[in-house]
């Protein structure tokens, strides 16, 4: 769709050094008095070359001790990212400007806090995708809201069940569900190491929980919003955006202090002082009827260039994750994806499903439409439930 075409911030590596190397032959016939067949040797490379191995290749050859290491380390690392995939924050482009509010336009914000994960909710299950499929996403999700998230099926109905009565860490009795992709410190190494949606899909390292966590809603820029339904499911960015030339993509990465540039495809490498940030926006014009849709999208879908919504679709408050992240120093933490994906900064995503009571979204529409900012917290943990979790 042309409001979801991929936003691109500057050149991508050649696509030569993601090509995959499947087999490499190398044969030299011995002298036929001596041996009755030839002799050939193949070695096969699982992963792509990076800027490192390609220079041990010049320097020593295919198949040298110093290429053999590279590749070790890239199955180590899930066979990315590779250091190309990072850029000082200081040379990314600006951020896309929002569309100038009309005279309508509602102008408002809105924060629920949810808390980061701080109770480590996490699975390799995606119920908006692959509803109770085990492993449906091969990679780690980091759940906040809705506590109900292991015991998912492939029936829709059920499953809204299951949410509407689970315990929730987001304030105002929100049960809705956010989920996205964990980042790990490449360095280390996690519990998951050898189990799936971790090590065994090429997942390696300690995952890192957000120092912060916004979920926020904004309006529209033509017009006032109308209330979510409940059980409206949502995503942005796509997962497999990497091998699929970056159809649906929506990542953009930043740092904290340099939030006015972003990349769309490149890992920020962020100056002392300074936490990764990343920023996933939602699409904001529903169909009118549908919460869900077979390709997940068509229900809901991106404002158009000055920020109204198609024809025949219905703007809803938009919903922003902002996730910030204390990373190792040098190209050390990589997203969560696909084992072919190859941890390419660009497959970022996020999820929603709309739980929230009807009462708190008709106060999150007041607010936006009548250009307010307003927030509901969470009680201080001496005075709220464990952990902040609550029903």
């Amino acid at each position: 769709m042309a409001n979801e075409r991929p936003r691109r911030s500057g050149p991508r590596p050649s696509r030569r050094s993601r090509a995959r190397n499947r087999t490499r032959v190398l044969g030299a016939a011995a002298a036929l008095l001596l041996a009755a067949a030839a002799v050939t040797v193949v070695l096969t490379d699982g992963g792509s070359p990076t800027e490192g191995s390609l220079a041990s290749n010049e320097a020593g050859g295919p198949g040298g001790s110093d290429d053999r290491s590279q590749g070790r380390r890239d199955r180590e690392r899930g066979r990315g990212p590779s250091e190309n995939d990072f850029v000082d924050i200081r040379q990314a482009p600006p951020r896309e400007r929002e569309p100038e509010p009309g005279r309508s336009a509602s102008t408002g914000g809105f924060t629920v806090d949810c808390g980061v994960n701080a109770n480590g909710l996490r699975n390799s299950e995606n119920v908006i995708v692959a509803p109770g499929v085990p492993n449906g996403a091969q990679h780690t999700h980091d759940y906040v809201g809705n506590q109900d998230v292991n015991r998912f099926t492939d029936d829709v109905a059920a499953n809204n069940a299951i949410l509407a009565q689970g315990d929730t860490t987001c304030a105002g009795a929100d049960r809705s569900v956010h989920y996205w992709p964990v980042l790990r410190d490449t360095t280390g190494e996690d519990d998951d190491a050898d189990r799936p949606g971790g090590g065994l899909d090429g997942n390696v390292g300690r995952i890192l929980t957000p120092s912060s966590v916004t979920v926020e809603f904004l309006g529209n820029a033509r017009g006032p919003v109308a209330g979510m339904p409940q059980f409206l499911q949502i995503i942005t960015g796509n997962a497999r955006a990497g091998t699929q030339d970056g159809a649906n993509a929506n990542a953009l990465w930043t740092c904290t202090g340099f939030e006015d540039r972003a990349f769309t495809d490149r890992y920020p490498l962020c100056p002392e002082g300074s936490d990764v940030v990343r920023v996933l926006d939602f699409p904001s014009c529903w169909d009118g009827g549908n919460i869900e849709s077979e390709d997940n999208r068509s229900h809901i879908v991106f404002p158009e260039e000055d920020g109204g919504c198609p024809e025949e679709f219905t703007a809803v408050p938009r919903l922003r994750h902002t996730l910030v992240y204390q990373v190792p120093d040098g190209p050390n933490f990589a997203v969560d994806g696909f084992p072919e994906e190859r941890h390419d900064p660009v497959t970022d995503h996020s999820d929603h499903i709309n739980v929230m009571p009807r009462e708190l979204m008709a106060e999150v529409v007041d607010c936006l439409n009548e250009g307010r900012e307003c927030s509901r917290s969470l009680p201080s943990p001496d005075l709220g439930s464990p952990a902040g979790i609550g029903r």
